[in-house]
């Protein structure tokens, strides 16, 4: 894990500590990463509940309840499959934000219609989802530290706006 990564985690404690809010990840291709940069903060414990880690499609529908048709219809590669991982993490892990991702890392698996590097990335509370596609194909492990970097620099962003709004 980077000192990005670090940094970016440290600033979201700080907005989801100081607001008593907490936070989940459902991810598919990061394999945990995104809540490993998450608990490298000291206290996470106080506002993230954990994280699930659906690789395959029987636990995304399984335990996120990812629809079936929307699995068969759209992939699960698909802005739709991360949109419904993050409502599943914040009803399971009843948190009040999560963060999902779904892609192919690489270096096999894509097709033409979903190259390799092709990465959906979800986040937000479950009435309030926001997504990302990252596409560009650098090799697996660059795919994936530059999505969970991504994700967490977009989330963070989304609490600051979130944080402004509330102090209107």
């Amino acid at each position: 894990m980077g000192l990005e990564s670090k940094i970016l985690s440290r600033e979201i404690q700080q907005f989801l500590y100081d607001n008593g809010a907490t936070l989940g990840t459902a991810e598919s291709c990061t394999g945990g990463r995104i809540a490993e940069a998450i608990i490298a903060v000291p206290g996470s414990s106080n506002y993230f509940k954990g994280g699930i880690i659906s690789y395959t499609d029987e636990i995304k529908e399984k335990v996120l309840h990812v629809s079936k048709q929307t699995l068969k219809e759209k992939t699960a590669v698909s802005e739709e499959v991360a949109i419904e991982m993050v409502k599943g993490a914040c009803d399971v892990l009843n948190v009040d934000y999560a963060i999902a991702a779904t892609g192919v890392a690489g270096p096999g698996g894509g097709t033409p219609q979903t190259p390799v590097g092709t990465i959906w990335l979800a986040y937000g509370s479950k009435d309030d989802i926001r997504t990302s596609c990252q596409t560009e194909d650098e090799g697996r492990d660059v795919n994936l530290l530059k999505a969970t970097n991504r994700v967490l620099k977009l989330f963070l962003e989304y609490l600051k706006e979130q944080n402004s709004q509330q102090e209107e």
